[in-house]
């Protein structure tokens, strides 16, 4: 299979045929194989979810089975750095594998005619067939495109001054340029997330590996700092490579297997395993090899593999290391090895500052009881539904300075010690994110009086506040109304009702004059209200014209959580009222949301308003609302991570 354009076409097309020569090589046959469907919004890793962020908030894609997978070659799931960056360009062209899809009726040879205006203009059945103008060169491979552009610009009239004079090899204004800036501008390039099942995730990254030496530097920097692991043979070939060229290695600030998925094409679990490409011998091979490692990020689907000497290399081994994150990482395997690492002698001070042991529910309570007091410059913590005491959590460093704490379905936690904690120790006094979120079927942490106690002494630097399944009632509400004036998420208990809800947004209409006047607006834009009852939201007061929560005036309120009963209702009898208050619904996993459909103009609105995108500093890339796991590194949120982040 293969395109050309003849070198007599006219300037405004292109001629799809090639010479005798090239349809006789085997490497560029048709591919007989149908064309797999195509998720062009998504390329998941096992059960995950992502963060679709075209449509309206809390919209997510997901999928059981990775796209990595649809194809059968070893090459097809190559998307590492591996294949290209391994050697600075090279001075003489090479004809180039085809970079198109193998499947595609196009090929990869295409020479452009003579009135070429750019890779990005030329449209094959309405699709642009490269996103890079650097894939130029190597798709023009052998034909008459480099001895044509000689003969055109000899045309061009050749103009010296004293600024050309100085632009030459490795000296133009791009090059420059400090190391610092320019690595920062190529940043903007990489991609924690493919865009689709076939699409390259790095392949403007790797067209700048063939620019020049200088580019080719500054690139390195960008495309190795972050390796994301979503296969066992990518994982292989990026530890072949960086075996071989150890230098690389030093460069690696992030390992992340938070896309991984542990499924093979038509391999049985027996013949992945004597594959040997993922495996605690090899996972320690490659953390050697990687020593400035600042961020390890695994889950449930490698925790076999994080054995006791992996474990120690990067709890005690990485000097550098700042982040870890255990997600769900639940095996016999990894308990037994995690507790043995504790076990033997430890030295006083980890240089750990985010740790998240989010669902590592087997996990025994002496395990937090040794690893906490070890944590000084702790700033990020999730310990969310494992078995950490009121010992082990007031075992905390009073020199650490947390921002994010998640304790939700602790259910080994005393409230009223949480209470004392959150209200005495130094570390929580500028808390951002905060999860006391409970499952009152299993544990209720915070009594009446406990909230009663809890809520006055928060702190005013809080943007998340999560208190599901706590018992609240009416006397709460004028406690929480401070907090609505710098929270932007807020998680309400039980026993409350619509009255409620609308104290917390606006003022009485039963108040003085002056009360109104002196109100201050909400900064919610997201409320949690999945505790209430049908019956207690009372869904036909609330699209009632006289209910003012869904109206333009409770903005920026822009997300309401809801009860699995209540989404329901909605789903069911509610279509036409949703779309006549301009709101929708969505869900995902276990959680159903009312959104204010953003797509419409509200009356009163702003344009900046409208354009908000929810991104926050203190979401660290997440742009949804509702985050129920602290992230601990700043990447796109997808994978596993979000699956426990939006669907749980």
């Amino acid at each position: 299979m293969a395109v050309a354009t003849s070198t007599s076409t006219v300037a405004s097309s292109i001629r799809l045929s090639a010479p005798q020569s090239l349809r006789e090589k085997p490497q560029l046959h048709r591919c007989r194989t149908p064309l797999p469907a195509l998720d062009r919004g998504d390329r998941s890793s096992f059960s995950s979810v992502k963060e679709n962020k075209s449509g309206v908030a809390q919209s997510f894609t997901d999928s059981k089975t990775s796209s990595y997978l649809r194809r059968g070659s070893e090459d097809a799931v190559d998307d590492s750095p591996s294949s290209s960056g391994c050697s600075t360009p090279r001075d003489d062209a090479e004809v180039m594998l085809p970079l198109t899809n193998p499947h595609s009726a196009l090929a990869g040879f295409v020479c452009p005619c003579e009135g070429f205006r750019g890779w990005k203009q030329i449209r094959v059945l309405g699709k642009t067939v490269s996103r890079s103008s650097g894939d130029l060169r190597g798709l023009a491979g052998s034909w008459e495109w480099e001895a044509r552009k000689e003969v055109l610009l000899q045309d061009v009239p050749l103009v010296k001054d004293e600024e050309s004079a100085d632009v030459r090899p490795g000296n133009s204004p791009l090059e420059r340029l400090p190391m610092e800036l320019l690595g920062s501008i190529i940043d903007r390039l990489a991609m924690d997330i493919p865009p689709n099942g076939f699409t390259a995730r790095n392949v403007d990254l790797m067209s700048l590996l063939l620019t020049s030496r200088g580019i080719h530097i500054a690139t390195l920097a960008t495309l190795y700092s972050n390796i994301t692991i979503p296969h066992s043979r990518i994982f292989r070939k990026f530890l072949n490579h960086v075996s071989e060229h150890q230098a690389l290695g030093t460069i690696v600030r992030r390992m992340d297997f938070s896309h991984f998925n542990p499924t093979g094409i038509g391999l049985s679990a027996r013949e992945r395993a004597q594959t040997q490409n993922l495996t605690p011998s090899t996972l320690l091979q490659c953390l050697h090899l990687t020593p400035n490692l600042r961020e390890f990020l695994a889950q449930e689907h490698i925790d076999d593999e994080l054995d006791i000497n992996v474990l120690q290399k990067v709890l005690f081994g990485l000097p550098k290391l700042q982040a870890i994150d255990f997600c769900a990482c639940s095996s016999t395997t990894f308990r037994t090895a995690f507790t043995n690492v504790l076990a033997a002698p430890l030295p006083d001070m980890l240089s750990l500052t985010r740790v998240s042991l989010h669902e590592c529910a087997n996990l025994p309570s002496a395990v937090f009881e040794t690893l906490i007091p070890r944590l000084p410059c702790l700033t990020h913590l999730d310990v969310a539904h494992t078995r950490i005491t009121d010992t082990a959590l007031a075992s905390l460093p009073r020199s650490a300075r947390l921002t994010h704490l998640n304790l939700s379905k602790c259910s080994y936690l005393n409230g009223s010690a949480v209470v004392d904690f959150l209200a005495t120790h130094p570390a929580v006094k500028n808390l951002v994110y905060l999860n006391l979120m409970m499952d009152p079927k299993s544990h209720e942490m915070f009594s009446a009086e406990d909230l009663t106690t809890l809520i006055p002494i928060l702190p005013s630097t809080l943007k998340s506040l999560n208190l599901k399944g706590s018992k609240m009632s009416d006397e709460h509400i004028p406690q929480l109304l401070p907090l609505t004036k710098h929270l932007e998420e807020l998680g309400l208990g039980r026993h409350l009702n619509l009255e409620s809800l609308i104290s917390l947004l606006l003022p009485s209409e039963d108040a003085p004059l002056a009360e109104q006047l002196a109100w201050i607006p909400h900064t919610l834009r997201y409320l949690d209200v999945s505790d209430l009852s049908p019956t207690e939201l009372d869904l036909s007061t609330l699209f009632s014209s006289s209910c003012p929560i869904l109206k333009s005036f409770t903005q920026p309120l822009e997300v309401i959580e809801v009860q699995n009963s209540v989404y329901v209702k909605l789903e069911k009898g509610a279509p036409t009222a949703l779309k006549r208050v301009q709101w929708c619904i969505t869900d995902a996993g276990r959680r159903g949301w009312l959104v204010r459909d953003r797509a419409s103009p509200v009356a009163g609105e702003s344009t900046a308003e409208r354009r908000d995108t929810g991104e926050r500093e203190w979401k660290w890339g997440a742009t949804s609302w509702g985050m129920r796991k602290c992230p601990v590194a700043r990447a796109d949120v997808g994978g596993m991570y979000g699956l426990y982040m939006f669907k749980r």
